[in-house]
């Protein structure tokens, strides 16, 4: 029975990206996916990469950073390995913030913080007297992007295996062995979680990851032009693609497994969408979907080696799953290869929720 050095458990961005790392290192690496790799959340993400926010987590700060330092060198790898284009954004984002944050304190105004006026840079925008201000941020197409990760990592031969639910991780004399799925069994001395929002099903340790659905819709710009910038706002967020396609995203719900859409809430984000840009009622809506986002109790990833010696995790990005993927595979494969990392991953390690 064939033996590998490394299983990594789950198929998308993160699991591929440290595919790639580790294969790098001259490791042999099978990932076990449960359905099609790159076919969850990370075909459902929107993609912007926003390493610099409220809503980021301080201790999670430092690893947005340097992930989207990371993100030009780590597309040009897998396009040059993949031969497929990846499309990389990088005109930046305009944000609408919410009212009681315009004018944080006195003589501050928003709109000194734009490198034009409104209306030049966005002149599709509905009101372009709305506080405002501009962001150097990139954006990139997830679903390219995991694409691309995948050709790239067979090309480098990592094998993979598709439709293969991984139901518990095989432990011998209290060392890993490998995997079990439901139909069949696979060996190696490394077991690498990425599983996603699916990490906790995954015996002996139950991870208290958790899927966050988020619905999301694309549209047929009527003009290819029509948006340079990513647009945010507490209402809305509208992601350009260099094609002409327009996401429209996104909402936060705890609905379990269930990745139905709603019409009333696919609906409700198109009209904020056509609020904040009228010619988008001239669109039309080419697919709408859910994603579910892999949660944790402290809204950070899990990282690192656990209580089992060859068993590690990878899980619980949350919203972040493609932004942080490469720094996660470049972290996540010196912890596996046994070197010091770069970052001090203390506030992510599984330990948190081991007792």
């Amino acid at each position: 029975m064939k033996n590998w050095d490394v299983i990594v458990i789950g198929g998308g961005i993160i699991g591929l990206s440290l595919s790639l790392e580790l294969r790098k290192q001259g490791t042999s690496v099978l990932v076990v996916e449960r359905g099609e790799p790159g076919r969850e959340a990370s075909s459902a993400a929107g993609g912007m990469l926003v390493d610099c926010s409220t809503e980021t987590p301080p201790a999670l700060q430092p690893l947005a950073t340097a992930s989207a330092r990371m993100y030009p060198e780590f597309v040009h790898e897998l396009q040059v390995e993949s031969g497929l284009h990846v499309d990389l954004r990088d005109q930046g984002t305009i944000v609408f913030p919410p009212a009681e944050h315009v004018y944080e304190r006195p003589g501050f105004k928003l709109e000194t913080l734009l490198p034009a006026p409104l209306a030049k840079l966005e002149p599709a925008l509905a009101d372009p007297n709305r506080p405002a201000f501009y962001l150097k941020e990139r954006s990139v197409d997830p679903r390219g992007l995991t694409a691309a990760a995948l050709q790239a990592a067979r090309k480098r031969g990592v094998d993979v295996s598709s439709g293969e639910t991984v139901t518990s991780v095989r432990v011998s004399d209290g060392r890993v062995q490998g995997v079990v799925t439901k139909k069949t069994s696979f060996l190696a001395p490394k077991v690498v979680n990425c599983a996603g929002a699916w990490s906790g099903q995954i015996s002996p340790c139950a991870f208290p990851t958790r899927p966050v659905k988020g619905q999301m819709l694309c549209l047929a710009s009527p003009s290819r032009n029509l948006l340079k910038h990513v647009i945010r706002s507490p209402e809305i967020y509208i992601i350009p693609r260099s094609d002409g396609r327009i996401m429209v995203g996104t909402t936060l719900e705890e609905a379990g497994y269930d990745k139905r859409t709603d019409v009333d809430t696919i609906q409700r984000l198109l009209r904020s969408a056509i609020a904040m840009v009228p010619e988008l009622r001239n669109a039309k809506i080419l697919e709408d979907w859910a994603g579910l986002r892999p949660g944790t109790p402290d809204a950070l990833p899990i990282l690192g080696e656990t209580a089992t010696p060859g068993y590690y995790v990878a899980t619980g990005h949350f919203r972040d799953g493609i932004l942080l993927a490469p720094i996660t595979a470049h972290l996540m494969a010196q912890v596996v290869e046994g070197f010091s990392t770069d970052h001090d991953l203390a506030d992510f390690s599984p330990a948190r929720f081991q007792q």
